[in-house]
């Protein structure tokens, strides 16, 4: 799942499809195909800069991208690992996170890869996904670890912070999944396994989890997208098949 201007996409399951809703009414908009797409897209990215849409095919180990300006020309690029989550970072390129081979990737807009980030010295596998902060240090979800693990690492892939509940009364985070990152860098977590999403402030030393009301509660959240200028979070669940959508959101701690 992913927000641009006034616009909400979302993967369809064992779909070529990507659906695109109207941000403002959440009416369906239209449809967009990229060709050869598998069953398991776990990530979505958009870019402004380049007017595309990214998303990762696990099961084929590759990255398709779509036109948003008109002509939803796809161009589709292969990995070396299954790719999970994705995000646009500020270089305008898509960082991938890769489940299995432990490590990040960042490819141009063209598929030309630039850098490569072991994920080895954190000591834990299976990455779920990555988002750069402004200081150009990235925070990864890792979901393998228990408890559940969101560590900040360098560009050399060396640990500068791990996110310790040790001093937190909130219940520890269980198989992360997605993350959302505020213009504070404070940093949102889909915590799969507690059902719920937490928040870690700028610092990376207070944890608590959102009170974030609805029918039925939150339901193993896999995606998250936050939209800042409307104060709004969306997330996705796997088990309720649902999109939830959290208005006059205030995130930013400071």
């Amino acid at each position: 799942m992913e927000s641009l201007g006034d616009e909400v996409f979302v993967a369809c399951h064992n779909s070529q499809q990507i659906e695109v809703y109207d941000a403002g009414s959440f009416t369906l908009r239209r449809h967009l195909t990229a060709p050869g797409l598998g069953a398991y897209c776990y990530g979505l990215a958009a870019c402004i800069s380049n007017s595309c849409l990214y998303a990762s095919d696990y099961q084929k180990s590759s990255i398709h991208r779509v036109e948003l300006s008109g002509s939803n020309a796809v161009k589709t690029w292969s990995l070396g690992s299954q790719p999970v989550g994705l995000s646009v970072n500020k270089a305008h390129n898509v960082v991938v996170t890769c489940h299995v081979a432990n490590k990040l990737q960042e490819y141009t807009t063209h598929g030309t890869l630039v850098r490569e980030i072991s994920l080895d010295q954190t000591g834990v596998t299976h990455p779920w996904h990555a988002v750069q902060l402004s200081t150009g240090n990235y925070v990864v979800s890792f979901t393998s670890h228990a408890p559940g693990v969101v560590i900040v690492v360098g560009v050399d892939g060396q640990v500068v912070h791990r996110c310790d509940q040790s001093t937190s009364n909130v219940v520890r985070m269980s198989s992360p999944r997605s993350l959302a990152v505020t213009k504070n860098n404070d940093i949102l977590v889909a915590d799969y396994s507690n059902n719920r999403i937490v928040s870690i402030n700028s610092s990376q030393s207070s944890i608590e989890a959102l009170a974030l009301t609805v029918d039925g509660g939150i339901r193993q959240p896999v995606g998250l997208c936050l939209d800042e200028s409307r104060r709004r979070l969306y997330v996705s669940e796997e088990s309720g098949a649902r999109v939830l959508v959290f208005e006059s959101m205030d995130v930013n701690r400071g």
